[in-house]
């Protein structure tokens, strides 16, 4: 027994365990986070003795006789002052890392009521945030600091809700403090602990499963294989190809295949329960890469084959244009793939509903998530219910079922509530990844610079499962010759399965990979013309009117030359900046339905907001409020955004393809005017009880339209990032220019750029997702995920062009492109500083490379 006091009580723990676990899961404190158990990622800081310590690394037997205090010991004067200047600043995205980065800010005031930027900066250093870049949470700890050291009163007014304005988050206080509730804070009496028992072998036969001795042990309530699913064994994405259980006699795809689910009373129970499930291989060769998958004989991942997706795209005559163009450059490019990192690891808690299961998930689409737990138990989809819960970062990686599922057989089977949480190993593992490429692109131009043609092959390994790996492939194709008026191109590109973890969605989605590619040729074709690398894109972006290389007609509201204009004064004063261009699309496009919804019910004289959307970080509730606000001239005070729920709100997709601010936003302004007509001039009480529905169906046209300009998106976002060193060769400024259409909630806006700029200057210097044998050999802390130590200053510059679109109010998505082109300008910045020009990521002989 160990005696401490937290947040101001004396307590005592029974046994000697982890602080975190003794501090939620015995005393309910919440607000301290589990993001990786390993000592890696700071979301679980507390103070032990006014310091700041990561409570997974440190046991309770060395708490006898300390203090501990977690943001719910926070006095409500520090509550109020953290959480508006939280708020305020911006500083808040998912919320995962929040209370974490809080109790950091709060060691460092105590002990430094007036700290510089710099302390601030390491007193963050252990707290890792991938969403923010963590510019406006060093703003938000130096605001804080400032109220708490003056003694000033916090404001009680805020930004009204118009679009436009910087209204703060509606979910950001609870964030801040710890009050918001993620799946894995969920406590429901009689809740059993679900897990997988994984494959072995990347690649084996299962020639038997004996789990009478897992069955026999005390505590274990449930032992299921996939002789007993109740439902059907395949699911997926797009493609049914993902086993919810390997059966006896199939074959393992990869490590994270699961072949048994255990489900028991305690967490230590289920431990030694998985042990106990014996599982007899016969090991099979694996396949673990492209090339060998498409090598003549190469065992066959699954029975149609290792191609899962072939993209052939032809525009004009580009073999002729190349061949009587001035200047040509072929270069080939490698990218690895990458691990989202998101500070949440997975979790779905489903419990029994009626004849039917709910489940409460943190995932980016919950009909999509009723859709495929309604296959994998067999119940018709009327019975299964998706309520969403907090999502603590996604960036594409929760697209996929990971633990929803198998919650819900358990919980189907058992008749009772069942937990299944990945640990960081298992999300490191399990989720798929950022598609790693082998490129090779030919880009040519004349005496001027004018761009006349390209040809580009890639090949990318997709892993063991399909995930949407098809999509990703066809938009990296679709976007490879990039934001640029020429017309002619041959772009060849295939996804092979191999039986590595699988890879699907991430900010991007193929474009960051085709990007990088495509824009290190042009710095070598401007060399070649004698133009700076600035010029040649000025010459050959996009503007309205003329025709992509895709054929889509540019519209009134391009503004890529807007954004290259952004950056130039800097770049005039520092000519060996690097610099690279960007576009990506929003919503699906390419002919695939889509489909934005919102439901707006008046209830007791305030309108709540029901929409399926997910927000992972984004701030789609926000978002979806202003435009409320806006249509029906409602304050904010009148509105309530109500948590996504597949019982009452209507199905607006998965968030992905920057799409929900566009297709949702849109719906929401539908909706919203037909609830002011309605209105007139009267009381919104006078409205009580009705409901109105707004839908918006973006038309494109399908691949390989016979149209000489097809749409193939609804819009495109563009940018001009720009990337500067210092004399030590380390990035010192980073300028993101992003046309972006209306901004919505500029400081959200803000927040998207610096976050997607962090993430992407991981991604060009130090993050790699090393395997051996199929096996990532990586841990959270080895990621080579940016610090808050590390990160340079990232100006963005939100470009809000000549014209505007009705749709949604005039926003484009950001989500995406703001990770698109940082990497090609951190490859120029370097190659104008020495020389050296690097085609493979993370860039190699930089102050960043890891020493060998």
């Amino acid at each position: 027994m160990f005696e401490m006091m937290v947040n101001g009580a004396a307590v005592r723990a029974q046994r000697d365990e982890k602080l975190i676990v003794f501090l939620r899961e015995t005393l309910g404190l919440t607000s301290v986070k589990n993001g990786c158990s390993e000592g890696a990622c700071g979301t679980c800081m507390v103070l032990v003795d006014g310091k700041a310590t990561k409570a997974c690394v440190l046991k309770t037997s060395k708490c006898a006789g300390k203090s501990i205090v977690t943001c719910e010991g926070l006095s409500p004067r520090e509550r109020d002052v953290y959480a508006w200047a939280f708020t305020s600043c911006g500083a808040v995205q998912c919320g995962f890392c929040t209370p974490g980065m809080v109790i950091s800010a709060k060691g460092l005031i105590d002990a430094v009521p007036d700290p510089t930027p710099d302390q601030v900066r390491q007193a963050l250093k252990n707290n890792i945030c991938r969403c923010t870049g963590y510019k406006k949470i060093l703003e938000a700890v130096l605001l804080a600091a400032k109220y708490l050291r003056e003694g000033l009163p916090v404001p009680q007014t805020a930004p009204g809700p118009r679009v436009g304005e910087n209204m703060p988050r509606v979910d950001a206080p609870a964030k801040v403090l710890g009050d918001a509730e993620y799946a894995d804070d969920m406590r429901i009496p009689d809740m059993l602990y679900g897990s997988a028992v994984r494959s072995a072998y990347p690649r084996a036969r299962v020639l038997s499963i004996d789990v009478s001795k897992a069955r026999a042990l005390p505590g274990v309530a449930a032992v299921i294989t996939a002789a007993g699913l109740p439902g059907k064994q395949k699911v997926g994405h797009l493609k049914k190809d993902y086993d919810v259980l390997i059966p006896v006699g199939g074959i393992t795809h990869f490590l994270g295949d699961a072949v048994a689910l255990v489900a028991a009373e305690t967490k230590e129970a289920l431990e030694e329960a998985k042990k106990l499930v014996a599982v007899e291989y016969e090991e099979l060769t694996p396949v673990l890469s492209a090339a060998e998958a498409m090598a003549d004989g190469a065992p066959q991942v699954h029975e149609s084959g290792n191609l899962l997706a072939h993209e052939h795209l032809v525009r004009g005559n580009a073999e002729e244009k190349i061949r009587r163009s001035k200047y040509v450059v072929t270069r080939r490019y490698s990218t690895p793939p990458t691990e989202h990192a998101f500070l949440e690891p997975e979790t779905a808690v489903a419990m029994p509903e009626g004849d039917g299961v709910v489940i409460y998930s943190a995932d980016q689409g919950i009909y999509q998530t009723k859709r495929e737990c309604a296959e994998a138990t067999g119940l018709p989809p009327e019975k299964v219910r998706v309520v969403a819960k907090m999502v603590g970062g996604g960036f594409g990686g929760k697209e996929d079922m990971s633990v929803q599922h198998h919650a819900a057989v358990l919980a189907v089977l058992t008749q009772r509530p069942v937990k299944v949480s990945l640990t960081r190993a298992e999300s490191i593992l399990v989720h798929p990844k950022r598609h790693g490429f082998e490129m090779e692109f030919t880009t040519a131009c004349d005496e001027n610079g004018r761009l006349t043609a390209m040809k580009a092959t890639l090949v990318a390994d997709t892993g063991a499962y399909a995930s949407l790996g098809g999509p990703v492939l066809q938009r990296a194709c679709t976007h490879a010759a990039g934001p640029y008026n020429y017309q002619d191109i041959e772009i060849d590109g295939k996804a092979y399965y191999t039986n590595n973890p699988p890879c699907g969605a991430f900010r991007g989605f193929g474009v960051t990979q085709s990007c990088f590619a495509t824009e290190c040729n042009l710095n070598l074709l401007a060399e070649m013309v004698g133009i700076t690398p600035w010029e040649i894109r000025y010459r050959n972006a996009i503007r309205p009117g003329q025709v992509l290389p895709n054929g889509q007609i540019a519209d009134e509201t391009t503004a890529l030359v807007e954004t290259l204009e952004a950056v130039k004064p800097y770049y005039d004063a520092h000519p060996k900046a690097g610099v690279a261009c960007a576009m990506k699309n929003s919503g699906l496009g390419v002919g695939i339905p889509d489909a934005g919804r919102c439901r707006l019910t008046v209830e007791d004289g305030r309108v709540h907001i029901r929409t399926s959307a997910a927000c992972i970080g984004q701030g789609l509730g926000t978002i979806v409020t202003q435009i409320a606000c806006e249509a029906a001239g409602l304050s904010a005070d009148e509105v309530v955004y109500e948590t996504p729920d597949t019982a009452g709100a209507p199905d607006s997709g998965n968030t992905t393809a920057s799409r929900q601010t566009l297709f949702t936003g849109e719906a929401t302004r539908r909706a919203a005017l037909r609830l002011a007509q309605a209105r007139g001039g009267g009381p919104l009480s006078a409205l009580n009880g009705r409901e109105f529905l707004g839908e918006y169906l973006g038309a494109t046209d399908k691949m390989g339209s016979d149209k000489p300009n097809p749409v193939s998106h609804i819009a495109y976002g563009y940018a001009t990032h720009l990337v500067d060193l210092d004399d030590d060769g380390r990035i010192c400024k980073v300028i993101a220019a992003h046309d972006v259409g209306q901004a919505v909630n500029p400081i959200s806006v803000e927040g998207q750029i610096e976050g997607g700029v962090v993430m992407s200057l991981g991604y060009a210097l130090t993050e790699d997702f090393p395997l051996a044998d199929g096996r990532p050999t990586a841990k959270f802390g080895t990621l080579g995920l940016f610090k808050a130590d590390r990160t340079p200053d990232v100006e963005s510059i939100i470009v809000e062009g000549p014209a505007h679109s009705e749709l949604a109010c005039g926003a484009k998505g950001i989500g995406e492109i703001a990770s698109i082109p940082t990497p090609p300008a951190v490859q120029l910045a370097y190659y104008n500083r020495d020389g050296i020009f690097r085609t493979r990521l993370p860039l190699e002989q930089t102050p960043y490379s890891r020493k060998k």
